[in-house]
């Protein structure tokens, strides 16, 4: 008995150490037991313990809606011509908010949105893929600013993310990781979607948590990404809601659609054949005039002049206008398909009968519209990495290769739309996405949803607010204040205003009084109503841009505008108002090189030549690269339909070398 005794007494202690060790290397401490253990169980009282929650008891669910590339002038639902019904719903029932912001750049917007700090405070000054190692500039979202996903995980949310991240590293983004920047590593449960910058609709890289899988079907199926990407998160719904129904749950739905490649089935680009027959100069004057009779925009509000360096509808020759239209048609039904998916997970809450108590933010736009195409292309990364080309080479691949105007929005092309038609889903602001300096490229509409908290008002609502600023509304109207510790980091400030006091007072004072915008050296800041900016040596639009090799941030020209009187910033004050200005100074941008390229076979020389213009940012943006195969999209129309065209042989090795 005494044996028995000891033995017991040991196990007793191996329990209570591990216990211990347990609470000391886990992410948040364990609620104490409320049992009682005796010499046996006859004497051991058993009670079940309880966890306090730190939430209100009818904490919402949440959801952040983000499209991709889409401008302030195209939706329907605030005077544009793309029909976007779920938003226009979505807009019915909650509030909308005119003068919300976000940067003009992808990574950027992202890190903000998640984290409520400042794009450069979080080391996402730019996109991912061109990090380096200035502050600021690092690629990297450091565990010192959570993602709202961390912290509202260890609150008692469930979290989701869907569609595309671009916030990790790309050297560190294969399937061995490392996974910490990876979105299951900021805080979300559970992510499907892909990791780059874009990737096509028909033939995604895809990754579910950390491991990459196979779309669920082909193109020739009827897949589609942003289909795709609305089933799951409908499912992840249904599942959540079916094994912890009591405990609400997070989801960041970003499918990455309207970015380049403009892609989609006929029958959606085929609604808008002939909408756009005249160009995108007449867009932009139809477009102003619908603002203002919906009110969107003041009545005061000026239609600023096409940039000089943009070329008019009526300098598009009559040959190559056809080709235009459809290109916009297809981003037209492209945007439409996507606002559709989104509507399918908002129509899914109300069927669930959860839609009362959900708090939908939906933002039209990680960015303004993308000129990133520049004249128009069937490839739109011959355009992102600054290989001059002509529309009538377009023009001819696509007839005599892929089918004509038929193929645009199909598997077979990665088209993209002039960059007019960017600059006319930008009305009635001036610029597009890269341009800090003007609200073509930072503007963007933001609906809010919450019937059980928020009174539905289609009054615009005015306040000057940015993507920062999400995260803080979420913690206020959650009542949780922002963590000064995550995970055992010490937390960095969080930049963003809440805007709480807005849901129900459209008309409330500001509570931001400044904020500062900065991609690529275009620049700007705004200041309670004021807003100076510098347009910055890279004009989007333009394959090359004249003088980039040489600019300095001395030679910048600010502009100044009272955007409280001057909404669409038409009226430059810096001649009237030159002490309001002060320059900022920033870095140059990458050069041009060619290159010289053999390729050896056995040893011997087969092929030499000379490339003008190499690839300087990326042969494609979402897929890997291959050896004895190609997956994905093929790299030649040759063998297109005989894809993923497997090397037959043996392959022993593969050696890269870097000679200079």
């Amino acid at each position: 008995m005494k044996y028995f005794t000891k033995l017991k007494c040991i196990a007793l202690l191996l329990v209570t150490f591990n216990l211990s060790l347990a609470q000391e290397i886990l992410p948040f401490p364990t609620t104490p037991s409320s049992s009682k253990a005796g010499a046996s169980m006859a004497e051991s009282v058993h009670k079940r313990r309880v966890t306090k929650s730190h939430l209100p008891a009818d904490a919402p669910n949440i959801i952040i809606i983000l499209i991709d590339d889409a401008g302030p002038g195209l939706s329907n639902t605030f005077g544009g011509e793309v029909n976007t019904p779920a938003l226009t719903k979505l807009a019915n029932k909650g509030i909308s908010y005119n003068r919300f912001h976000s940067t003009a750049m992808c990574s950027p917007t992202r890190a903000s949105l998640l984290t409520g700090r400042n794009h450069t405070r979080v080391g996402s000054g730019q996109i991912t893929e061109w990090a380096n190692d200035w502050d600021g500039f690092s690629g990297l979202i450091p565990k010192t600013s959570a993602t709202v996903a961390e912290v509202l995980k260890n609150y008692g949310y469930s979290t989701s993310a869907f569609g595309k991240w671009h916030n990790s590293p790309p050297l560190e983004t294969s399937k061995v990781g490392p996974f910490d920047f990876w979105p299951t590593g900021y805080g979300f449960e559970y992510f499907y979607g892909f990791l780059a910058g874009e990737t096509s609709q028909y033939e995604p890289t895809l990754i579910k948590n950390t491991t990459y899988v196979s779309a669920p079907k082909t193109p020739e199926e009827g897949y589609h990404l942003t289909d795709d990407l609305a089933d799951n998160a409908i499912q992840w719904m249904h599942d959540q809601r079916s094994i912890n129904p009591n405990k609400p749950f997070f989801m960041y739905w970003a499918p990455g659609a309207v970015h380049g490649p403009h892609q989609v089935n006929s029958k959606w680009a085929d609604k808008y054949k002939g909408k756009f027959d005249d160009g995108w100069d007449e867009y932009r004057k139809r477009v102003f005039k619908r603002e203002k009779e919906l009110g969107w925009i003041p009545e005061n509000t000026k239609l600023t002049e096409r940039p000089s360096t943009m070329a008019a509808w009526n300098d598009i020759p009559e040959s190559e206008k056809p080709f235009q239209r459809r290109l916009m048609e297809v981003y037209a039904g492209f945007a439409e398909h996507t606002d559709y998916n989104a509507g399918r997970i908002i129509d899914e809450l109300e069927k669930m009968g959860i839609a009362d108590n959900t708090l939908i933010f939906y933002i039209w736009g990680d960015n303004g519209s993308s000129s990133e195409g520049q004249n128009g292309t069937i490839s739109e990364l011959l355009a992102q990495n600054q290989i001059p080309s002509k529309i009538e080479d377009h023009l001819r691949v696509l007839n005599e290769e892929l089918g004509g105007l038929n193929a645009l929005g199909s598997p077979k092309t990665d088209n993209m739309y002039h960059a007019g038609w960017a600059w006319a889903g930008s009305t009635p602001f001036k610029g597009t996405k890269l341009l800090a300096s003007y609200f073509g490229g930072t503007r963007q509409p933001m609906v809010v949803s919450w019937p059980k908290k928020i009174k539905a008002d289609k009054t615009p609502h005015t306040q000057f607010h940015h993507v920062n600023d999400i995260v803080p509304t979420i913690y206020e109207a959650l009542n949780i204040q922002a963590p000064k510790k995550v995970n055992g980091y010490d937390q960095d400030p969080i930049d963003g205003v809440s805007m709480v006091y807005t849901f129900n007072d459209a008309k409330a004072k500001d509570q931001k009084h400044t904020q500062f915008f900065d991609v690529m050296a275009s620049r700007g800041i705004y200041h309670d109503g004021w807003f100076a900016s510098t347009f910055g040596p890279r004009v989007p639009w333009m394959t090359l841009t004249p003088g980039i090799d040489t600019w300095t941030p001395e030679k910048d020209v600010w502009e100044l505008y009272n955007i409280n009187e001057d909404f669409s910033q038409a009226n430059d004050l810096a001649k009237k108002n030159p002490e309001k200005l002060k320059r900022i100074p920033n870095k140059d941008s990458p050069k041009l090189s060619g290159a010289e390229v053999t390729i050896l076979v056995n040893g011997k020389e087969e092929i030499k030549g000379i490339v003008p213009t190499i690839i300087n940012a990326g042969f494609s943006a979402n897929e890997c690269f291959d050896i004895g195969t190609d997956l994905g999209s093929p790299v030649s129309q040759s063998y297109y339909d005989k894809a993923p065209f497997k090397f037959n042989g043996t392959i022993e090795s593969v050696n890269i070398k870097y000679l200079k």
